[in-house]
């Protein structure tokens, strides 16, 4: 694959998963302000190769990054991962059980700390309260 084909790729993946709807800055922005080029090479190599294989389906990955971030109590990478997982149709009912799994591995303050990014998430999308 081209770098060109690549770049393009990382693009439109990075649109499906962080177009809409996060009200903070991509930790693009900050790699970027470091070293340009790294930053360039993290965003193709993460977007463009990792997140667009399609063993997985957005939505499948976007669930797999936000129980493992939930997990690791990543709440700044969580916030920026349940939009992507909105934005790819994660639906919310399914999100909440996810971080209702994390309780086994990570305790109960992980699951607090995730339900609540997700909640304000969700406030911030207009999508809260989540319907039964």
């Amino acid at each position: 694959m081209s770098d060109e084909e690549k770049r393009k790729r990382t693009q439109e993946t990075a649109k499906k998963l962080f177009g809409k709807g996060v009200k903070m800055d991509p930790p693009y922005l900050l790699w970027k302000a470091f070293d340009k080029d790294l930053a360039n090479d993290f965003s193709m190599f993460i977007t463009g190769n990792l997140y667009s294989r399609s063993v997985l389906t957005l939505p499948e990955r976007q669930m797999v990054a936000c129980a493992m971030l939930a997990s690791i109590r990543a709440g700044d990478e969580l916030r920026l991962h349940v939009n992507a997982a909105l934005n790819v149709g994660c639906d919310p009912k399914k999100l909440a059980e996810v971080f209702f799994q994390v309780a086994t591995y990570s305790g109960m303050p992980a699951v607090n700390e995730a339900l609540g990014v997700f909640r304000e998430v969700l406030e911030e999308r207009g999508e809260w309260p989540i319907e039964k």
